[in-house]
Order: structure tokens, then sequence, then C-alpha cells
């Protein structure tokens, strides 16, 4: 379940001005197990995810980070930092970045300063959670330069792949769990999406 909150500036009698959260502010949270992210100023909060939205998680990270390590072209990350600006915090399930890209981009703290190679969303039960991952995260990683987003649905056993085309990422394909999952992104990598989905 995800859900808005107030900034911590934003008074019960302050006028109707709309105060944006900060990546300062999330220092401000609680640390109970919840996953804040922030997106155009606006904060999400998300519970803990359902069993097998982690192990979806796991299996792509796993998938990818055996790719990544034999090949040497770049790391994997499963819930990793990826701060786009003081307003655009955000902590997508799986992130894959080029070495080249990683190596200029990751900070002291272990948080990538700018777009992953690739983002992985998998969605969670509910229509706030959909939204999000399914356009405004869309919407933030294509204007910040994702070169694909991978949205998976373990629900329904399928994955959108999402591919930048003129400056944007616009839906490249829908693959089913029969499906074999390549990349132009990811040279020679190759896995049958029900290794993912069984």
């Amino acid at each position: 379940m995800t859900q808005a909150i107030a900034p911590p500036n934003l008074s019960a009698n302050a006028p109707e001005e709309k105060l944006l959260w900060t990546s300062a502010d999330l220092e401000l949270l609680p640390d109970n197990g919840n996953r804040y992210e922030i997106i155009e100023g606006e904060l999400y909060v998300t519970r803990a995810p359902h069993w097998k939205h982690q192990t979806t998680c796991g299996r792509f990270f796993t998938v990818l980070d055996i790719w990544s390590l034999t090949t040497k072209l770049g790391k994997t990350s499963l819930g990793a930092g990826v701060i786009f600006g003081n307003k655009d915090d955000v902590i997508p399930d799986v992130v894959w970045v080029s070495k080249e890209k990683y190596e200029a981009l990751i900070d002291q703290s272990g948080h990538l300063l700018g777009a992953p190679d690739l983002a992985i969303e998998v969605l969670s039960a509910g229509t706030d959670n959909e939204k999000r991952d399914r356009e405004v995260k869309l919407k933030l990683y294509s204007s910040q330069g994702v070169l694909e987003y991978w949205i998976a649905d373990w629900r329904e056993k399928k994955l959108q792949i999402y591919r930048r085309e003129n400056g944007v990422l616009k839906l490249a394909m829908t693959l089913f769990v029969t499906d074999t999952l390549t990349s132009p992104l990811l040279p020679e990598f190759s896995c049958p999406l029900s290794q993912i989905f069984e």
C-alpha cells in the first residue's frame, strides 16, 4: 500500500501553497521497514511487499548478476537508491548499470546520482502502487535517461519492456511466461521467463 504524507515543513494553518519533500527530509523519517521515495517532491511510502514480489525481484537480480559477473560489463543491485535530484529520490526494485556509468555515478553513500541503464519494478497490489510504477516512475525514468524500464507482473506472469526511442521510453514489447527475455542493452543475455515466474 502506498500513501502520500505532508512534508515536515507544512503546518496545518499554512496557506494552500504546496511544499515539496526533499532528499534531506528522508533523513528525518523513521527506520521502520517502510520504503520511502520522493518523485517530483511527493513522498511515496510503501509497506513490506508480498513474498512473491520479493522472490521475483531476487530472480531478476540473480540472472542479471550472474550475466554481469560473467561479462564484466556492469553491476546489478537489488533495491539500490537512485538520486536524480533533490526532489527525485527513488529505490527501484532492481537496477543494472554499465561499468563506465557506475564509476561516474556512484557516490560515497553507495547511491547512484543519475540514471541506471536498466530499471526494473515488480508491481505491488493496489491501484496506487500500479499507477506509481506504470505512470509516475515511467515518466521519471523516461525524463532522466534510463535506457530500458521493465515492469514485471508476477500475478499475470508477464513483463512489459520499455526502451528509449527518440529520447523517450516507449513500450517495445510485452513478454509472457513462455517467452525468452533478451535485450540489445545486454549482449548475449538470455533468460526464459519461466525461470522468473515459475
